[in-house]
């Protein structure tokens, strides 16, 4: 029962981050591998309780939906689909202990990639690419999308820089093509590791819930946090100790 209290606190304050800042990875992946779920069963079944938050914030942008590039709507959709089945399969076929060395080292960069984020946008945006050619669209999208079927963190920024990298100047586009490909790689390679007999499912349930009323609730007390800034430092933070511990564990 206590384990069950921690992840869904875990889960409803994940839920809250995301729908103001982002970062949720970072309460979730750690509170199951507490509980004593193995790593890679921890971040499957991580992936899987963070996609009804990621469904329903795209469905938010659904009318924000379209392309600035060469690579059309349609192509995106495929390369992320393509690229999210990829880094699922990478990691199904990771062996647990490859994993549980790399796990550190990918909470490493997606802490410094949150806490960057604002620098990396505008580094991203000072050397934009214009109207980016068609093939350096998919390999950008599809490298992303390949991370975040492997592992979730710090998917979100990698998306908004990416997105910026390749010239994209519409704030709404650009969040909601974000929402968007982070919600169909959560499916495809939710569905990949449920067919791998990865998940969890009592956890998972639990964290769902508990996310989708934190994003509920985030989301409607998010106009009154004035400072972002401070925010980001505290998810970082979050972030940073999180990482020291596995990198000591």
């Amino acid at each position: 029962m206590f384990d069950m209290v921690v992840l869904a606190v875990a889960g409803f304050v994940a839920g809250i981050l995301n729908a103001v800042a982002g970062g949720g990875t970072f309460l979730t992946f750690p509170a199951l591998v507490w509980v004593g779920l193995p790593p890679v069963a921890a971040n499957a079944t991580s992936t899987l309780a963070a996609m009804p938050g990621y469904a329903s914030a795209a469905w938010a942008f659904r009318h924000d939906l379209r392309s600035e590039g060469p690579l059309r709507l349609p192509g995106i959709i495929a390369t992320a689909t393509l690229g999210g089945v990829a880094g699922a399969i990478l990691l199904i076929v990771t062996p647990s202990d490859v994993f549980t060395g790399v796990v550190p080292w990918l909470l490493l960069l997606a802490t410094v990639l949150f806490g960057g984020g604002p620098l990396l946008l505008k580094l991203a945006q000072s050397r934009g690419l214009g109207q980016a050619g068609l093939l350096a669209s998919v390999f950008t999208i599809a490298l992303v999308a390949i991370y975040g079927g492997y592992f979730n963190g710090g998917l979100g920024i990698m998306l908004l820089a990416a997105f910026s990298l390749l010239g994209y100047q519409n704030l709404h586009t650009m969040n909601g093509l974000k929402n968007m490909i982070s919600s169909i790689i959560s499916v495809v390679s939710s569905i990949a590791f449920v067919s791998a007999g990865l998940i969890v499912w009592k956890p998972a349930l639990v964290i769902a819930v508990a996310i989708t009323i934190g994003g509920y609730v985030g989301a409607s007390q998010s106009r009154r946090i004035k400072n972002q800034a401070l925010l980001r430092w505290f998810v970082t933070a979050v972030g940073a100790v999180t990482t020291l511990i596995f990198f000591l564990s």
